[in-house]
């Protein structure tokens, strides 16, 4: 699907709850959603790290901590997840899930029903699809515990009740965006690619009120 719009989709002004923030993405999804006119807080850890994420009310809190969560959730109307961690191909990773759990829990408490959660190429029925490169050296090698992670991050999710899209980019690159990219769940024919960040924080927050990939997980990629 070539530059995908979702019809859906309003232009009412949310307020939104962006995990992750701070990161490279997280960064362009406050940004942008601030553009667009939107009420943004952000959950962080680090005030110091969020100084420049300006026009977003501030949290600090531990996104695994379920009680910071629901502080924070409190009004929201969607919660946007774009949580990373480093790659640790020599320990178990748990952060993901760990904090995916709290903040499910969280929104019920709060009756926030719509998350939209980004993972990544590799995550699930896209393992596999990456390219030589990928499949071969950089996931064994660097990411298998991390998507490991994801894994259980994306059963978390389906799992949860809620109204959810698991959003997977391709690999990320931070080259200006495109606007016209491709969001696929057949990916019989895909072998790998890349996408800029802000292509994929447009495409997030397109997610935030339309419905066209409702509880589905499309890959999304140039």
């Amino acid at each position: 699907m070539n530059n995908p719009t979702d019809e859906s989709a309003s232009t009412t002004r949310s307020k939104i709850l962006v995990l992750g923030a701070t990161g490279g993405t997280g960064r362009l999804i406050v940004s942008e959603a601030l553009a667009r006119r939107h009420e943004v807080t952000a959950l962080v850890r680090s005030p110091e790290k969020a100084g420049d994420l300006k026009g977003a009310r501030l949290i600090v809190g531990d996104i695994s901590d379920e009680n910071a969560l629901r502080n924070a959730l409190r009004g929201q109307d969607t919660v946007v997840s774009a949580l990373g961690t480093p790659a640790s191909p020599f320990r178990e990773v748990k952060l993901l899930s760990t904090a995916t759990r709290a903040l499910v829990t969280a929104m019920k408490a709060e009756q926030v029903s719509r998350l939209v959660c980004i993972t990544g190429m590799g995550a699930g029925d896209s393992a596999g699809r990456g390219g030589f490169l990928f499949d071969r050296l950089i996931f064994p090698l660097l990411l298998k515990n991390v998507y490991a992670d994801k894994d259980r991050q994306e059963a978390v999710v389906r799992d949860s009740g809620l109204d959810w899209v698991l959003v997977r980019p391709s690999v990320l690159n931070d080259k200006p965006g495109r606007g016209a990219i491709r969001a696929i769940t057949d990916l019989s024919d895909f072998h790998g690619g890349s996408i800029a960040r802000q292509d994929v924080a447009t495409f997030v927050l397109d997610q935030i009120q339309g419905n066209n990939w409702l509880h589905r997980s499309p890959l999304i990629t140039w």
